[in-house]
């Protein structure tokens, strides 16, 4: 209870000091749906925790979807538009296709919220309230989420393709695709701790156990004995959906372990490796949230409010999508 108060008060003055950030919209308000929908977070975490207890690994996917969705355009759910005559969806990028997942939850929440405020809260917010409540669901800090984003008639499929971080990606690539959205090293660090929850696909770090020599050496910066685990059920080609923790100590908890294993040289993927080997900055603070959980639960929410509020739509701008799939004006 104590870290929860904690974390509200800090959220809450971040609100005001993030208020007149260029990267943040005033008309963004933790109470915005207070009159037009009081009760739309609760429904939103009810149906999130039913999705949860179903299949635990929901909580990582409903996370990544928001920040997915974040890094191509802004926080306007361009994300969970689907094909259509007009639109290239960008579940098709790289960085989603037969990985993303989740969408079906996006769509039980919007049709509860549909039921209660018809055509009154976004699919944008929808996907804010959903990554805070998987976060807590798994054990981790709780914040405010400022409210009032609204959607995107549009979506990106060659800016998902471009703007997303991917587990190959140099250090320098990484922190460039971070700096374009106005976060910093701090917000490239903490918000990497996500990776404390959910799987990954053998596809996804095969490269990092095989060498281009053929020899079947892994890199060096993974430690052999987890290399050796890993290629068990991640061969040199097939096995490609084959799935693994991204945390080999506690997969389902959100929690620090993420920065203990890199200093243990069992990050899953290049780009949490590279945290720890490629910039003295990034390793302080992968050896600070190792040894102090409370300090990557502050700044993992306060990068999470920061992120969230990437260029939103407001105002008159963009519109609140019926179905979160496709635009209202159908096909």
């Amino acid at each position: 209870m104590a870290q929860t108060n904690i974390s509200h008060l800090m959220v809450l003055s971040l609100f005001l000091c993030l208020a007149f950030s260029p990267v943040y919209s005033f008309y963004l308000n933790p109470n915005f749906y207070e009159q037009s929908c009081p009760k739309a977070e609760e429904i939103v975490r009810s149906v999130v925790a039913k999705a949860v207890q179903k299949e635990t690994r929901m909580a990582a996917s409903l996370l990544r979807l928001h920040f997915h969705d974040c890094f191509v355009q802004g926080c306007d759910a361009s994300l969970l538009l689907d094909n259509s005559r007009n639109i290239r969806s960008e579940k098709q990028s790289n960085a989603n296709r037969n990985s993303a997942r989740g969408f079906e939850v996006i769509d039980d929440i919007k049709s509860a919220l549909e039921k209660a405020c018809p055509q009154t809260v976004s699919c944008a917010d929808v996907l804010a309230l959903a990554a805070r409540d998987s976060t807590v669901l798994a054990g981790g800090p709780n914040w405010a989420v400022p409210l009032g984003r609204r959607d995107s008639k549009t979506a990106s499929l060659s800016g998902s393709n471009r703007n997303i971080p991917q587990p190959n990606n140099t250090f320098q690539t990484i922190l460039t695709k971070f700096k374009v959205q106005g976060l910093n090293i701090v917000d490239l660090v903490a918000l990497s701790g996500s990776h404390t929850v959910g799987n990954a696909r053998c596809t996804s770090f095969r490269q990092r156990l095989y060498n281009q020599s053929g020899k079947g050496q892994a890199d060096y910066t993974l430690q052999q004995v987890y290399a050796n685990q890993l290629r068990s059920r991640c061969p040199r080609s097939g096995g490609d959906n084959n799935l693994f923790s991204m945390d080999l100590v506690s997969p389902a908890k959100f929690d620090n372990y993420y920065y203990k294993n890199i200093l243990a040289s069992k990050g899953l993927f290049n780009s949490d490796q590279v945290l720890l080997t490629k910039d003295e900055s990034s390793m302080d603070l992968v050896k600070q949230y190792a040894e102090n959980n409370n300090l990557f639960f502050e700044h993992f929410a306060q990068s999470m409010v920061k992120m969230g509020n990437l260029s939103p739509l407001t105002g008159s701008n963009g519109e609140i999508r019926k179905n979160c799939r496709r635009i209202n004006s159908g096909y």
